[in-house]
């Protein structure tokens, strides 16, 4: 036991929460200054599953991911988790943005990066525990960082920083992921391992919402669509959302 409280390392959303761990959102509504990106979108989701945001170039899909990270308060509507409101429980969400927006310059090591996922539970100048340092070793080994812990970020290949921002999001035991356009910029190998990590990730009870352009490789990376323009067009499985019927509508086809 450490610190009188911890004697196992809690990890993860456990692959039997998927009857109660239900994202919703209801009537969600938000945008920029003035100009509206979505407009009244409804979902529900469970843990357990894979779930790609899709639609054209504008459709709202970052502004989704915003929203639902806490960066961007929406206008109308709410958004529940546990049926309370997610913002209650911003420590269970972790947010990958795209690589762009990653400044991997910045002079952090993989090992350091992976350790911010735990700054919500132990704060940001508080030191590691024991327990929370299990969690970092667990999460290094789970995502094949341990050779790789004292590298420099921006040393690394395109999957490799995928995998410490995965890494640092299980460090930070989230059950809900959130993946900006993850596969952009990836070699095939690289996005077949990201693929599958995903999927496994998944199947231990997290729920991974990621944005996604490529209509060909999504039957193969999630279970789970959402087709937006600015609306909801379809949402469910990916073979009933990806249909030609829902596509031109989405895509503005003749």
């Amino acid at each position: 036991m450490v610190n009188g409280q911890h004697d196992h390392i809690c990890w993860g959303g456990g692959q039997h929460h998927h009857t109660h761990h239900h994202l919703v959102l209801r009537g969600v509504t938000a945008g920029y200054a003035s100009i509206p990106a979505l407009d009244a979108i409804n979902l529900q989701a469970s843990c357990g599953h894979t779930l790609a945001l899709m639609g054209p170039n504008g459709a709202g899909k970052s502004t989704l991911l915003n929203v639902l990270a806490g960066l961007l308060p929406p206008w109308h509507g709410e958004i529940l988790w546990h049926n309370t409101p997610l913002a209650e429980h911003r420590h269970e969400i972790a947010y990958l943005p795209q690589r762009s927006e990653v400044n991997w310059q910045f002079p952090i090591t993989v090992r350091q990066l992976v350790e911010m996922g735990r700054y919500p539970a132990v704060g940001v100048w508080n030191p590691l525990r024991q327990h929370d340092r299990e969690i970092v070793e667990k999460a290094l080994c789970t995502l094949g960082l341990q050779d790789l812990q004292k590298r420099q970020i921006g040393a690394l290949s395109g999957g490799q920083q995928q995998r410490c921002f995965l890494a640092r999001a299980l460090a930070q035991e989230a059950h809900i992921l959130l993946l900006d356009e993850p596969f952009t910029g990836l070699d095939v190998p690289g996005s077949e391992a990201l693929a599958a990590l995903l999927r496994s990730l998944a199947s231990e009870g997290r729920l991974v919402i990621a944005s996604h352009h490529d209509l060909a490789t999504a039957p193969q990376i999630f279970d789970q669509a959402m087709l937006l323009r600015r609306q909801l067009i379809a949402v469910g499985s990916v073979a009933d959302v990806l249909t030609p019927e829902n596509l031109n509508r989405a895509f503005n086809r003749a």
